[in-house]
């Protein structure tokens, strides 16, 4: 049986519920995993001629030898056993999020009277993990924050009830100094010793209203008993807590225990970011890096992401804030379009956009091959290119009230400018200031000298300018016949506007993509060196002199008669002795000729 037909007849045989798919190629390699409501249209969707369109999708499907499902109650089973056999078996195509094991953490390990440390190493102990922390200096403050309420041990002994009955232990400098109560030699109680770890635990998952509510009770409870000293001690400890809680709060309290996800992406990779809420506070964030396996859209990588890291987390938060439209069974999904939770979608998207150009910084310090490489694919995929811009040239006219106009074209090769490769041109066959017939002029120039000599053409134009200037540009090109074998855009100023041919409505680029400041950078480098060209024509014109319209009044002789009189008035003005002592006859008699036609 042919593969088309084998591949036919399992399609035809997988039911419409709710499931995991599995794609392997010939060799029985697991390809893909993926979940759908209904596994036989999510399954037949790869073998349409629409998802064929998509490269990566093809050369995934050209591999596919045999399909295999699982058939769950819901489509949150679905969601959790695709979680699971993603993790299990790495598949090739799947998304994957990058270890993220350099990140802190703190733990709550799992022994006798509890330790609470900083660590960059998850066991699978039992321990509790707390974070990851965006940095060092945000876990200490947490860390600090604990021990300040709540003295723990940070020694290592093995302080189990045995060893603690015997005395093996004795008070160390800790004790003395009032950081720990000494639970290594029982004057702590173990029951006494967990309260406060509770409590720690509270304030690790941002949950700190719990510790005011406890804190407030038992000042109450000591000043009752008039035992004011122990009061006033808890108050500094509220205080303590209170004092956290305004300094790390971002938004309305109200806002609790809420998972925020964002996505900003470039041509290969995807930047997820992660923030946990508690009371307001963000009490987790980390930016997570996703790299593309089928070129999904922001929204599929968000909805792949998403149930990886709240897995990461160990978070159950019931609320899921994002911006993109995304299918993640078991949360209530909100998009915020206004106030505070609004303001947390935009605090997301920043964390995540800091964080992929901190990446892209790197590359390019390492590998600046590859930096080049992923700007240009960045932009190929923005701009709906079908091959990479390698050579992009762009155009902008430069007049003022339609005098000596001019146009440029300057030229950027991987990314860089070529400037030896810029080109001037002075518009010869337009009369006034028409902005639109000078683009025509100078794309039609351009290219049809470059047809002549036999010179590669750019992979990409753009005009300076909108839909006007656009679309004179592209009759030069039609006339030359090589509309279609290049693309060419235009950007207008006011709004960044991108347009494309026979499109009346404009492409809008994120204002902090690559891709915008790419053509930006080409936009102002032609608008410079155009503006130059015009300002250097305009001062060659004033420089010019009536003398230069007498027959035989050179350069040189102009000069040795302004140096001579002055002005040009004092020529006009000087008698034909005046002239011969610094002329010859002939140029004397053409001077007195030509300024007695003037009168």
């Amino acid at each position: 049986m042919e593969k088309s037909e084998h591949i036919q007849s399992i399609l035809e045989r997988i039911p419409l519920k709710p499931g995991v798919y599995q794609h392997f190629d010939a060799d029985g390699r697991l390809l893909y995993v993926g979940k759908a409501k209904e596994l036989r249209k999510r399954v037949a969707s790869y073998f349409t001629k629409q998802a064929l369109e998509h490269g990566k999708t093809r050369l995934l499907v050209s591999k596919i030898a045999d399909i295999k499902w699982l058939i769950t109650p819901t489509e949150t089973d679905a969601l959790l056993l695709e979680n699971s056999l993603i993790k299990e078996h790495k598949p090739l195509y799947n998304i994957q999020l990058k270890d993220d094991k350099t990140y802190p953490y703190i733990v709550i390990k799992k022994e006798p009277f509890p330790r609470v440390f900083a660590t960059r190493k998850l066991i699978r102990d039992g321990s509790e993990y707390f974070g990851p922390y965006p940095s060092a200096r945000a876990m200490h403050v947490v860390l600090e924050l604990c021990r300040k309420l709540y003295p723990i041990r940070t020694c290592s002994l093995a302080l189990t009830a045995t060893n603690v009955h015997e005395g093996k232990f004795r008070e160390c400098l800790e004790y003395h100094i009032g950081n720990c109560l000494a639970p290594c030699v029982g004057k702590q109680t173990a029951d006494a010793y967990d309260e406060s770890v509770a409590a720690i635990r509270h304030i690790l998952r941002g949950d700190l209203r719990a510790v005011e509510g406890v804190l407030r009770e038992r000042i109450a409870e000591e000043a009752a008993a008039m035992r004011f000293e122990e009061a006033a001690g808890l108050k500094r400890r509220l205080d303590l807590v209170q004092k956290f809680q305004a300094k790390n709060t971002v938004v309305h309290p109200s806002i609790h225990d809420v998972d925020v996800f964002t996505v900003v992406s470039d041509a290969r990779t995807s930047y997820v970011n992660f923030l946990k809420i508690n009371n307001g506070s963000i009490v987790q964030g980390q930016t997570s890096e996703v790299r593309k396996r089928l070129g999904e859209t922001d929204a599929q990588v968000l909805e792949a992401a998403i149930p990886l890291l709240r897995d990461r987390f160990n978070s159950t938060s019931p609320t899921v804030f994002t911006h993109h439209e995304v299918d993640v069974p078991g949360v209530e999904l909100v998009l915020p379009q206004r106030g505070d939770k609004k303001r947390l979608i935009e605090l997301s998207e920043r964390n995540a956009t800091y964080f992929m150009r901190d990446r892209q910084k790197q590359l390019e310090q390492v590998d600046p091959e590859a930096a080049t490489e992923r700007l240009l694919e960045t932009a190929a995929a923005d701009l709906r290119l079908t091959e990479l811009p390698r050579h992009i040239e762009c155009f902008d006219n430069s007049n003022i009230q339609g005098t000596n106009p001019a146009s440029a074209c300057v030229v950027f090769k991987n990314g860089k400018p070529s400037k030896a490769d810029y080109r001037k041109f002075n518009i010869k066959t337009v009369v006034g200031p028409d902005d639109f017939a000078s683009m025509r002029e100078a794309v039609y120039r351009r290219y049809h000298r470059l047809q002549e000599e036999g010179e590669p053409l750019p992979q990409l134009i753009i005009i300076d300018g909108g839909k006007g200037q656009l679309s004179h540009a592209v009759e030069a090109l039609e006339e030359l016949g090589l509309m279609g074998s290049i693309a060419i855009i235009g950007i207008a100023k006011r709004l960044e506007e991108i347009f494309f041919p026979g499109d009346s409505v404009p492409l809008y680029i994120d204002k902090r993509s690559t891709t915008l400041k790419l053509i930006q950078h080409l936009r102002n480098e032609a608008h410079r060196f155009s503006l130059a060209h015009h300002r250097n024509r305009r001062s060659k014109e004033a420089l010019r002199s009536e003398l230069d319209e007498i027959a035989g009044v050179g350069p040189a002789t102009r000069l040795k008669l302004l140096g001579h009189f002055g002005s040009v008035e004092a020529v006009a003005a000087a008698s034909e002795e005046a002239l011969l002592a610094v002329v010859n006859t002939k140029v004397a008699k053409a001077v007195l000729q030509h300024f007695a036609s003037r009168e």
